[in-house]
């Protein structure tokens, strides 16, 4: 009993024994899988080349996009400054408070340049609905900017607030007095 109990027989190990013909690999199947693998490396190396850039691309959007939301809220504050400035009486522009005004003044502009902030340049340009805002018309060359109401700034080529301007309508400044009269007149 103890034979048939036995796992030693010669037909039991032939059979436990794989077989080294059948799972031995052979060198074009080895040459397809390094190929294969190749391939697989390469693309993993282009997938992550482009995360890269992307994510380089969201953050100079993202800091782009907090560098015109921080510029766009003081961007009235510079309104401000200018204004009191062109308010101030001629002889009181000589005082050490406004020439303080001014100082603020060019040094927030200052700053805004250095983060890449220009400002606008309307005045006698055409009128372009991209850059500029209109306010309204007035006689002047048709289409092109008569008057800055106020100014305009980009980014790069974004633009963070639009210029507010009067658009000539056309008429020359003498026609439209001379209309309004006769049509007062009538």
């Amino acid at each position: 009993m103890a034979d048939e109990a036995s796992p030693e027989t010669p037909e039991a190990t032939a059979s436990a024994e794989p077989s080294t013909e059948a799972a031995e690999p052979t060198l074009d199947s080895l040459r397809a899988d390094l190929e294969s693998a190749r391939a697989a490396q390469a693309r993993a190396v282009a997938d992550y080349q482009n995360l890269l850039r992307r994510s380089r691309e969201e953050r100079t959007e993202w800091s782009a996009a907090a560098v015109v939301g921080a510029v766009v809220s003081f961007l009235p504050v510079l309104d401000d400054l200018e204004r009191a400035i062109d308010a101030t009486p001629g002889e009181m522009s000589d005082q050490p408070w406004a020439e303080g005004v001014r100082l603020v003044m060019q040094k927030f502009r200052g700053v805004l340049e250095q983060s890449g902030v220009t400002e606008i340049h309307a005045l006698g340009k055409p009128f372009d609905p991209a850059r500029h805002e209109a306010a309204g018309t007035a006689p002047g060359p048709e289409g092109s900017v008569i008057h800055l109401v106020r100014r305009g700034y980009v980014l790069g080529d974004k633009v963070v607030r639009p210029a507010m301007v009067i658009v000539g309508a056309g008429a020359p400044a003498g026609a439209e007095a001379t209309g309004a009269h006769d049509a007062q007149t009538r």
